[in-house]
């Protein structure tokens, strides 16, 4: 019996404007259905990124993450916080360089430079 990876799940307070900050980054729709307590977005990966609502606000670092890829790394940086994203930290090692922001609640994502 194999284990596929379904979804990656985000927690949130405000599950509308989680989703639709996502749904910004990446270009795609929030999927028929969401409410304020539920919303999924089909990445064009066969993955899916699902958002629950939960009481409890973030209170430490997240212990997974999704990493983004981009070409035009700086146009792509001030797309992400005009969307609402806030850099919280530059990084480079070796010929690698990324950038950790948070979303609207505050989980951490990295943007990663890719060559072309």
């Amino acid at each position: 019996m194999a284990t596929s990876l379904l979804a990656i799940s985000v927690d949130g307070s405000d599950i509308t404007r989680l989703a639709e900050f996502w749904a910004d980054v990446l270009g795609r729709p929030v999927s028929p259905g969401a409410t304020a307590s539920f919303a999924a977005i089909d990445t064009g990966s066969g993955l899916r990124l699902t958002f629950h609502r939960v009481p409890e606000g973030k209170t430490v670092k997240n212990r997974v993450h999704p990493d983004l890829a981009a070409a035009d790394y700086e146009l792509e940086t001030g797309r992400l916080i005009k969307l609402g994203a806030v850099k919280l930290n530059d990084y480079e090692q070796g010929s690698t360089r990324w950038t950790t922001f948070a979303d609207p609640e505050g989980n951490e994502f990295d943007l990663v430079a890719t060559t072309s």
